[in-house]
């Protein structure tokens, strides 16, 4: 059941970045892009059009788009919460728009105040443009796992937002374990059941690590077939519900766990380790990858390093 070939989904310049106090230079961003980009990586999840109001970092999303180079064959996804993000990602030639609800109702109603369903129904026009102008449509589904407001999440709450999705159009859901707490059995029930709704193929694994358990919830989701994964080159993005915590798995992680399957993935670790390092060093923060320091360790003292 374990699939040969996997999608990495590098969330790193979206997700990672967007809530650094400081703000990273333009520049670097499009390094960022285009270092994964040339690493293997062939989703990139390069920005979002949103108020800069609300996150300033995302405040260059069209220069930033404006700035990068394209390579055939790579998605270039940028999230967009409503139509006036839809007309910069559309301005800015974007391959992919991502919308984003949640599996829990106490998350939608302390975050936006309003029901899941209402904040779906939110997103019908945007999804209905996307189509219209030919653009692939990814929906993400946070909470699935876990809530921090009301705890558990039902694996009925989460098929109902899939299949919410479904309705919309959608190319591709992610399940997103917001908060980290998802452990390897629950990961392995809650994909189990979403596939039954939605083609396995398009569904994809969106795991924090805040309890040391998002490289062990991806073995659990390959058992389940799943074929698509989102990471974060050096676990780029912190956790805003668990203080201090690590958030988003690293890409370096989940490459070198890939390789050890044997499992094609089509990015180049070596070159990963360095953009991990390259993006560390700009935003004056440690890597967050263990395989992308101990990888660098090895090479910085001559010794080879690991497979």
């Amino acid at each position: 059941m374990i699939p040969s070939k996997v999608k990495i989904v590098e969330v790193g310049p979206r997700d990672g970045l967007q809530n650094e106090k400081e703000f990273v230079p333009t520049e670097t961003k499009i390094e960022l892009v285009n270092r994964l980009a040339r690493a293997g990586i062939v989703n990139v999840e390069s920005t979002s059009f949103v108020s800069a109001k609300w996150v300033p970092q995302m405040s260059d999303a069209a220069a930033v788009m404006t700035g990068i180079e394209r390579r055939p064959g790579t998605i270039y996804s940028v999230l967009t919460p409503n139509m006036r993000g839809f007309e910069g990602a559309l301005e800015s030639k974007a391959d992919e728009i991502v919308i984003f609800g949640a599996a829990s109702e106490a998350f939608s109603q302390k975050n936006i105040n309003c029901s899941i369903a209402e904040s779906i129904a939110r997103f019908e026009p945007v999804a209905k443009a996307a189509k219209d102008a030919g653009m692939r449509l990814r929906g993400s589904i946070s909470c699935a796992l876990g809530c921090p407001y009301q705890g558990e999440v039902s694996i009925e709450s989460v098929v109902d937002v899939v299949e919410r999705m479904k309705a919309l159009g959608c190319d591709e859901i992610d399940i997103a374990d917001t908060i980290g707490v998802g452990t390897p059995k629950r990961t392995r029930e809650v994909m189990a059941a979403v596939q039954k709704v939605f083609p396995r193929e398009r569904l994809s694994g969106h795991f924090h690590d805040t309890y040391g358990q998002a490289v062990g919830n991806i073995y659990a989701a390959l058992l389940e077939g799943i074929e698509i994964y989102h990471a974060s080159v050096a676990g780029l993005g912190g956790c805003p519900y668990a203080k201090g915590a690590t958030g988003n798995v690293a890409t370096e992680d989940v490459v070198y766990l890939m390789n050890g399957l044997g499992i094609e993935t089509g990015v180049d670790l070596d070159q990963l380790v360095e953009i991990g390092d390259f993006i560390s060093r700009a935003i004056n923060k440690p890597s967050s990858s263990r395989a992308g320091r101990a990888i660098l360790t090895k090479k910085r003292d001559g010794a080879a390093a690991c497979a």
